[in-house]
Parts: C-alpha cells; structure tokens; sequence
C-alpha cells in the first residue's frame, strides 16, 4: 500500500504565530496517527521558522509511528539527527529568504561531500533521502552516493496545475514518471512529495514506482474546515483510489 506521511511543519507555524504552547505538533502528530498516517515529517529548518528542537526531541520519542526528519545538510543539522536517530533523515534544500522549499538538492554538483554526510547518518540506522528533481543525472548520482531514498519534488506539477496550464503539467507529470522509473531502476525506494492537494493527489499517487507520498500545507489548511484527522482520512482515500 501506497504510505502516507504527514507533515506538521505548519502546525507549529500556527503556534509560533502567537508564542503560545498550542497548537502541540506532537498532538497533530497523535491525531494523524490515530487517522491512518504511516509516518511523521518535520523539517527542522537552520532559523527555527516552525519546528523546533523541542519539538524534535518530543517527536524523536513520543510518537508510534517513524519520524521523518528533513533537515539541510549542515554540520549542525548532522549532529542533532545523530542525537536523535530518526527513523528517516530527508535531505533538503534550504534558503533564508524563501517561503517554503522552493527546488531539490543538487546532489551532481556536491556529490563528494554529501557521500561523506550521509555515511554516519547511514551507521545510525536512519534511512537517508534526497529531495530531488527529476532530472536523470541527479538521481544517478543519488544511487552513487548510497541513499536509500529520492524523494521527486512535486511542485511544479502542482503548480501548473493550479494556473491552469494543463500541457505543461501533462509534461511534467510524464518526467515525474520517468525520474520514479529511473530511480527504480537503480535501486532507490521513490518518495514525493511538496504542494500536493486532494485534486493533485490521483496521478501521483497512481505511478506504480512510489512508495510514499508527504504531505503537510494543504492537509493543515483543510483542517480548518474539516478537522485533521477527516483531512488526512480524505487524502489516504484518494491516494488508494488513485493506486487502486
């Protein structure tokens, strides 16, 4: 089956919103459990923008399902995955200024020193993933370097689609196939993940090569209207429809 791991990032957002205590991401975190989530993603970004260490530390520990930790590959970053010794460690890139992740990692261009990042993390036991694109050359060099995971970077399908561009999400939604044969391929379990909504959900999760799907803004924002767990209940319904 076709997993589904949510993420909790804009939980805290809420939360850090106001400086108060709620709304608790490890509360989400139990709730999306409860709703049939089959993993945790918290992205642990250098300026703390929403989740936090704490939160982390919580996490790492109080949740019954496997945390996934996206974090950018810094020194910093590297030490408190070590700590903690997350289930996953998902690999991002990350700016300052942006408002959410905005590409994939250039895993071509710093091959080197990623091969030598992600070897601790491996001897820890965490399954280390690439958030990537799809371009050929970047997963070769993900399988090179010995992750176990690519996670393909959906927003520009979701993006197109939303602006009502429909050859040019048809075209991206084809390479997005092709990178997930690819990676199959070579040996890498498939991930994606980032913008997907309940519309966006059926033809990504329909690409027989991927295993996982994460998914965090739209299902907060449609708990709003509907409650977490009835969001995360629609979304798995539709990711087994679409596989199905």
């Amino acid at each position: 089956m076709l997993r589904l791991g949510v993420n909790i990032d804009h939980v805290a957002t809420i939360r850090n919103a106001r400086g108060t205590p709620w709304p608790d991401p490890l509360r989400a975190a139990r709730i999306a459990e409860d709703a049939g989530a089959d993993g945790i993603t918290a992205h642990l970004r250098e300026d703390r923008r929403h989740i936090t260490d704490s939160d982390i530390a919580r996490l790492s520990t109080e949740i019954g399902v496997p945390l996934n930790l996206e974090m950018a590959a810094t020194g910093e970053m590297q030490q408190i995955a070590l700590r903690h010794r997350p289930h996953a460690v998902c690999l991002v890139p990350e700016k300052r200024q942006e408002r959410t992740t905005e590409g994939g990692l250039d895993v071509l261009g710093d091959e080197r020193r990623l091969a030598e990042y992600i070897a601790p993390l491996r001897d820890i036991g965490s399954r280390v993933s690439l958030f990537i694109g799809h371009e050929p050359r970047q997963i070769e060099a993900a399988a090179r370097i010995g992750a176990a995971v690519v996670e393909l970077h959906t927003g520009l399908y979701c993006d197109l689609d939303t602006e009502g561009r429909h050859a040019e999400r048809d075209s991206e939604l084809a390479a997005l196939k092709q990178g997930a044969e690819l990676a199959a391929s070579l040996g890498l379990e498939v991930h994606a993940g980032h913008g997907l909504t309940l519309d966006t959900v059926g033809p990504i999760a329909a690409i027989p090569q991927i295993a996982e799907l994460n998914i965090g803004h739209f299902l907060i924002a449609e708990a709003v209207f509907t409650g977490l767990g009835g969001a995360i209940r629609e979304m798995r319904a539709r990711m087994d429809e679409a596989r199905a």
